[in-house]
C-alpha cells in the first residue's frame, strides 16, 4: 500500500515559496533511496541509523547551514527545515538523530573559540554524529545546577558526572556537555573516545516513539579536556542551550510536518481506494470534511515552521517563533495521526499499517525538544514583555 515513495505533497505552492524545486527533487531522491527502506526497521529494533546519517551526510544534508569556509553550504534555515520535513516524512526517527548533529553544530558556530571550530566543525562535512548532553537523572529539564562538575586543572578541563536520557548516544562519535564549573552552568566539547568516558543503559532508555536507539547515560570519570573545548564563556551555558534549542525546535516543528503529511497522505490515499457501501470511503462528506480540515491546519503549521525559519535567517523574534512552530506543529502531528487511523477504521490499528508509528512519533514530540507547556510559558512570556513596552 502507497508504495510509491514520493509524496503526493498538495502544498506545492507552499514548496516552491520556500526553495527550489531542484532542491527539493534530489532531496527527495535521496530520502527515497536512504531512508524510506529502512524506516520500519529503525522504529522496530530502535536502533540510531548510522548508515542513513552518513549517506545525508555524504549527500551534504547534515551541515546546509554551516559557513563554507568551515565545510558547509551556507544555506539558509529554510533548506535546512525542508531536509527535515522531507526525512521526517519518511522517519522521524531520521530526522531525531540529524538534530543532534544541529545542535552541535550551532553551539560550536555561534560560541566556539577559533581553534575549536577550525578543528571541529569541517568534521561534520565528513560525517560527524553527535549528541547533546543536557539532561541529568536528578534535575530533568532545570539545567540551573547540575552535578556534573568541571574543574580547571593544569592547561585543560576535568569532568565528572553522569549525564541521563541522552538522544543519539548509541552512536555518537562527539557529545556537547553541560557541566558546572566555579562560575556556573558551562558548556564543553568531548570526543566520544576520550579515557574516562562510557556510557551505560538506564532503566528508561527506550521510548515507545522517535525511536532512534536507547537514550544512554554518559558517564565522565576524570576526564581530561584541552583548554579550547571550553565553548564560549565560562558561566554561560544556560544562555547558549537556550538559544540553541530555539534552533532545533524550529526544524522539530518541521519534523513534525512531515509526520503529519506522511499520516495525512497515507490515510488519503487508503480512503480513496477502500470501498464501503458501494461506494470509496472518501466519497462520505465526513470522511472529506476530516481531510478538508487537517489539510488546513496542516498547511497553516507548515508556513509558521518557515516563518521561523526566516526569524533564524534574520536573527528576528527567533524565541516567539520557534516556540510558536514546535507548539502548533507537534499538536497538528498528533492530531492528524489520530484522524488517520480513525478514517483506516481496523486497518489503520494493525500492526501493519504505519499509523501506529506516526501516532507515537508525533506525540512523543509533543514532549520531546521542549514540551507544549513549556513553550506556551515561552510564548506568554513574550507578550508580557510586549505590553510591558506600551507603557
Amino acid at each position: 500500500m502507497f508504495k510509491n515513495s514520493q509524496p503526493y505533497d498538495w502544498s506545492n505552492k507552499l514548496w516552491s515559496d520556500q526553495v527550489n524545486s531542484s532542491f527539493l527533487f534530489r532531496l527527495r531522491e535521496a530520502v527515497a533511496e536512504h531512508v524510506l527502506p529502512y524506516a520500519d526497521e529503525i522504529d522496530e529494533k530502535d536502533y540510531y541509523p548510522t548508515k542513513t546519517i552518513k549517506e545525508l551526510s555524504r549527500l551534504g544534508y547534515t551541515n546546509l547551514t554551516l559557513p563554507k569556509q568551515w565545510g558547509g553550504l551556507g544555506a539558509s534555515f529554510k533548506k535546512c527545515a525542508a531536509v527535515f520535513e522531507e526525512t521526517s516524512y519518511a522517519s522521524a526517527a531520521v530526522g531525531i538523530s540529524l538534530i543532534t548533529i544541529l545542535q552541535a553544530q550551532t553551539l560550536i558556530h555561534l560560541y566556539g573559540g577559533e581553534k575549536l571550530k577550525h578543528e571541529i566543525l569541517p568534521k561534520f562535512s565528513q560525517g560527524l554524529i553527535t549528541s547533546y548532553a543536557l539532561t541529568e537523572a536528578n534535575h530533568g529539564s532545570d539545567i540551573r545546577t547540575l552535578d556534573t562538575k568541571a574543574k580547571k586543572i593544569n592547561k585543560g578541563w576535568l569532568l565528572n558526572g553522569r549525564k541521563s536520557f541522552i538522544t543519539s548516544s548509541q552512536a555518537a562519535e562527539a557529545y556537547i556537555v553541560l557541566a558546572e564549573s566555579d562560575k556556573g552552568v558551562t558548556t564543553f566539547y568531548l570526543e566520544a573516545d576520550t579515557a574516562g568516558v562510557s556510557t551505560e543503559t538506564g532503566r528508561n532508555a527506550s521510548t515507545f516513539g522517535l525511536r532512534n536507539g536507547p537514550h544512554m547515560d554518559l558517564i565522565l570519570s576524570n576526564v581530561y579536556i584541552p583548554k579550547h573545548y571550553l565553548i564560549g564563556e565560562e558561566g554561560r551555558g544556560i544562555r547558549q542551550a537556550v538559544t540553541t534549542l530555539d534552533y532545533s525546535r524550529t526544524v522539530a516543528g518541521a519534523i513534525s510536518i512531515g509526520i503529519a503529511r506522511a499520516a495525512f497522505d497515507r490515510a488519503l490515499y487508503y480512503a480513496s481506494r477502500r470501498r464501503a457501501f458501494d461506494k470509496e470511503v472518501l466519497d462520505f462528506q465526513g470522511i472529506q470534511w476530516y481531510f478538508a480540515e487537517l489539510i488546513s491546519e496542516i498547511d497553516a503549521a507548515r508556513l509558521l515552521v518557515y516563518e521561523a525559519c526566516k526569524a533564524l535567517d534574520s536573527g528576528n523574534e527567533i524565541e516567539r517563533y520557534s516556540s510558536q512552530a514546535k507548539l502548533l506543529a507537534s499538536e497538528i502531528a498528533t492530531k492528524t495521526a489520530i484522524k488517520a487511523i480513525q478514517v483506516c477504521g481496523a486497518y489503520g490499528v494493525t500492526m501493519q499499517a504505519p499509523f501506529g508509528r506516526y501516532l507515537r512519533d508525533a506525540k512523543a514530540y509533543e514532549i520531546a525538544g521542549g514540551s507544549s507547556e513549556i513553550l506556551k510559558n515561552t510564548i506568554a512570556k513574550h507578550l508580557s514583555q510586549f505590553t510591558k513596552n506600551l507603557d
